[in-house]
């Protein structure tokens, strides 16, 4: 039985449900980065009142600490990290892209010097399911090889042949694995839907290699398929390329997710060719920054502008922030280096991104999807 239903769509955006052990999702959706099972300054709770329907954790940095067999005898990273919502995992594969200096690629895997302590971590297909059974995700991706955007033909060629391997011997494991897990999940009360396990479409910046790739990964067979190795330093005409070269060669009846993009205007864009996923550290990793996205554009919270401005971050938002503190506040919190201004940005720039999400929905179920991004990318710009 498919996980994955179709429920609408408003051109080639598309409106559905996703089921998943720890309940349905709504798509489109956006995953909040919770990497080593927290998101800097905020409790679970306030991500959950915020709209969030499944957060991203990740299977390399909760390897390293505090170790998947820790999170096991925990009860499983939900209960670790006390969400009881979906949770997806990736697989590693980002870091052998991230951390390309300190590993080294290898046909049956790739081997990481911890960039905490130094010791040598060996990664192989088998071992990347096997740490997500462990921490009890919902969603699990293959490990993959995400090639940077300069590379040649020839390189990704052979990254791309590799992928390929790799998502065939992690298939091959997690079906081992999958009927104890359901078996497992079918005496508790969450019901008896399986773990899902996507495969990553890669091919670099070459739309036939990313047509060979989603045609390789559909015949080894997928819960999902997720499009990786974009927002890696290309321009973005160059993303909504390979967007548009690779969709019409994925299921139309499986969800489709772009995996680390990006700015609400990529979403927008990536939802009108058929996006379902998305994740991303900038909402987080800007609020840190003092980087606010609103209706209106992003606001640079540190600027002298906003010394006296007694107004809210956006009128349009009702996220805690706005609704109890003005602009001044939150400058006045950033320049002094406090935590609290580490939460309240983080807090509304989470909130925006999932109600921005919620919005999408909406439209797509009153089929003005095209109107609403049009008017919405020139709000943004205004």
């Amino acid at each position: 039985m498919s996980m994955f239903k179709l429920t609408g769509k408003s051109g080639n955006a598309r409106l559905g449900t996703l089921k998943t052990v720890h309940g349905k999702i709504d798509t489109p959706f956006f995953m909040p980065i919770a990497t080593v099972g927290a998101i800097k300054g905020l409790t679970t709770d306030e991500i959950k009142d915020s709209g969030a329907q499944i957060l991203l954790s990740n299977t390399y940095h909760l390897h390293l600490r505090p170790g998947e067999d820790i999170v096991k005898k925990a009860g499983g990273l939900h209960k670790f990290m006390n969400w009881d919502g979906p949770i997806l995992t990736d697989s590693g594969g980002y870091q052998v892209f991230s951390l390309s200096k300190i590993r080294k690629l290898k046909d049956d895997g790739v081997e990481f010097q911890s960039h905490l302590d130094g010791k040598k971590i060996f990664l192989t297909p088998e071992k990347a399911i096997d740490i997500q059974m462990k921490l009890g995700s919902d969603i699990m991706m293959v490990l993959d090889e995400c090639p940077a955007a300069e590379k040649d033909r020839k390189y990704v060629e052979k990254s791309l042949k590799l992928t390929t391997e790799w998502a065939k011997r992690c298939q091959t494991f997690f079906n081992k694995k999958r009927r104890d897990s359901i078996n497992a999940v079918s005496t508790t009360n969450v019901g008896k839907t399986s773990r899902l396990l996507f495969g990553i479409v890669q091919g670099g910046m070459f739309p036939d290699l990313r047509e060979l790739s989603a045609k390789q990964l559909v015949e080894i067979g997928f819960d999902g398929y997720a499009i990786g190795g974009l927002s890696v330093g290309e321009p973005n005409k160059v993303m909504y390329k390979i967007i548009e070269k690779t969709i019409p060669h994925l299921p139309e009846d499986k969800p489709r997710y772009l995996m680390g993009v990006g700015t609400p205007e990529d979403i927008l864009e990536a939802v009108s060719r058929g996006i379902d996923m998305f994740d991303c550290v900038l909402p987080t990793r800007n609020a840190r920054h003092g980087y606010l996205f609103t209706s209106k554009g992003v606001v640079r919270i540190r600027n002298e502008q906003y010394k006296e401005d007694f107004t809210p971050l956006d009128k349009k938002c009702d996220c805690y922030t706005c609704k109890n503190f003005t602009k001044a506040y939150l400058r006045h919190l950033f320049i002094s280096n406090e935590i609290l201004s580490l939460r309240l940005n983080t807090l509304h720039n989470v909130a925006f991104y999932l109600r921005l999400m919620s919005d999408i929905r909406g439209a797509i179920k009153e089929d003005k999807f095209k109107q609403f991004k049009r008017s919405l990318l020139a709000s943004l710009a205004s």
